[in-house]
């Protein structure tokens, strides 16, 4: 069977983050700037040889510009020196229209295992003639195993931000001809 590319829809995806402000609240960042490009079997998302995800650090946006600029800083991100982070897929494990996707995340030169609940939308054709598959992705991570360690805690003791970042993606492939 022939190998199929699809790419990105940046139109049409996003690629969200959420994290626990004082333990109290939720604050929501996004990367503005992303690339994702999979191989497969005809359009047999199961037999994907190839998935690799990249995110521009520079292109962090929370809605508040002094918090992107602390972000994008050597206390997380380090955006000067670690441009990019990026996923690459190793096992995509299918159960109906959910799956698990397990790969590796390297932020800040730090590469750990990751493994991402998927849900297939489907695959459709739109009015323009374009083959898209349709996909929701979630997972967790530990910023502190990538050395995003910078934290702080209030004179009562609470911690300013969590361990624990929720990722949630919205992503629309389209079909390369």
């Amino acid at each position: 069977m022939a190998t199929t590319k699809w790419v990105i829809d940046p139109a049409h995806s996003e690629i969200q983050f959420k994290v626990k402000h004082l333990m109290i609240t939720t604050v929501t960042g996004y990367f503005k700037t992303f690339n994702l490009e999979v191989e497969t079997d005809g359009d047999d998302f199961t037999t994907a040889s190839r998935i690799e995800f990249t995110a521009d650090v520079d292109s962090i946006n929370t809605n508040n510009e002094q918090r992107d600029t602390h972000l994008k800083s050597n206390d997380f991100f380090n955006a000067e020196e670690h441009k990019q982070l990026r996923f690459v897929g190793k096992k995509y494990e299918a159960h109906g229209d959910n799956a698990k996707l397990h790969g590796d995340l390297t932020i800040r030169e730090v590469t750990k295992p990751v493994t991402l609940d998927v849900e297939f939308g489907g695959i459709v054709v739109d009015p323009y003639g374009q083959t898209k598959a349709g996909f929701t992705v979630d997972g967790k991570v530990s910023r502190k195993e990538f050395n995003l360690t910078w934290n702080a805690v209030t004179e009562a003791g609470q911690v300013v931000v969590s361990d624990e970042i929720k990722l949630h993606c919205e992503i629309q492939l389209v079909k390369q001809a």
